[in-house]
């Protein structure tokens, strides 16, 4: 637990990103490991690594605000979108094969990785982002990211580009979106887990306290210097790693999807 620890920090503050694509695999086979009832190891991965996320992007999102590329309108204008899209898109899952949702995303993180890696920086911010795209595009992202069960920045940080704002604006702002996810996130696998009743061993609803424990401090730490390392490094520099950081993600779901 504490060398996953270290990367998803890392990564969450660098990209802004929630960590999930890392914590949620592994604490998916440790949980495996320890005979964790079957029906309810990928639940208590996702809400355990919802729990984890929110104080880690929390860390994230004060260490890009210190460095003044944190914008709290944009976040919470095009933000509210994104929350509305996860709870359209946890309500379409059901309906939904996973192959497919795992194709789709791989297409749509290819396209968004090429689109910042061929996207030049430029000092020009729009502030004149209409409610018509805010809608459209929020709901678009949460409705993709949440069968994932991640925070967005893979969609967010390539969509705030879109929208002119230069990428450690974007990053940090996509951390702030990833609070609100995780939160509303690890609320709801807390309280699905009372309302069924289930019985983990050292775990409340389906968060796991050793996990959460042993997660918090060593992520909140490198959320700070991943988020510190972003604003040293060159702008276009951190936007092509991004896009490199997508393609290498694409792949991973491309491969899950061939079963590979």
């Amino acid at each position: 637990m504490m060398l996953t620890a270290i990367p998803v920090g890392f990564f969450a503050g660098l990209f802004g990103i929630g960590g999930g694509l890392i914590s949620v695999p592994f604490l998916f086979f440790l949980f495996d490991s320890v005979n964790i009832e079957k029906d309810y190891v990928m639940h208590l991965s996702v809400g355990t690594s919802f729990s984890i996320t929110i104080l880690t992007s929390l860390s994230s999102v004060l260490t890009h605000r210190k460095n003044k590329a944190f914008d709290f309108n944009i976040v919470f204008n095009y933000g509210i979108f994104v929350v509305i899209g996860v709870l359209i898109g946890t309500f379409f899952t059901a309906f939904l094969k996973t192959k497919s949702l795992v194709l789709f995303f791989s297409i749509i993180v290819f396209f968004f990785g090429g689109y910042l890696m061929l996207k030049n920086e430029n000092k020009k911010i729009k502030t004149n982002i209409t409610f018509l795209k805010k809608l459209i595009f929020g709901c678009f992202s949460g409705m993709i990211c949440a069968p994932m069960g991640i925070t967005g920045a893979m969609m967010n940080v390539p969509i705030l580009r879109f929208f002119g704002y230069p990428i450690n604006v974007a990053i940090g702002c996509s951390s702030g979106i990833g609070f609100m996810i995780s939160l509303s996130g690890a609320i709801g696998f807390f309280i699905s887990g009372f309302y069924l009743d289930v019985d983990l061993p050292l775990s409340v609803g389906f968060i796991n306290i050793p996990a959460f424990l042993i997660f918090i401090p060593i992520t909140t730490y490198m959320a700070k210097v991943g988020a510190n390392t972003t604003h040293r490094m060159d702008k276009v520099k951190v936007q092509r790693l991004f896009g490199v950081f997508l393609y290498v993600i694409g792949t991973i779901f491309l491969l899950r999807f061939l079963g590979i």
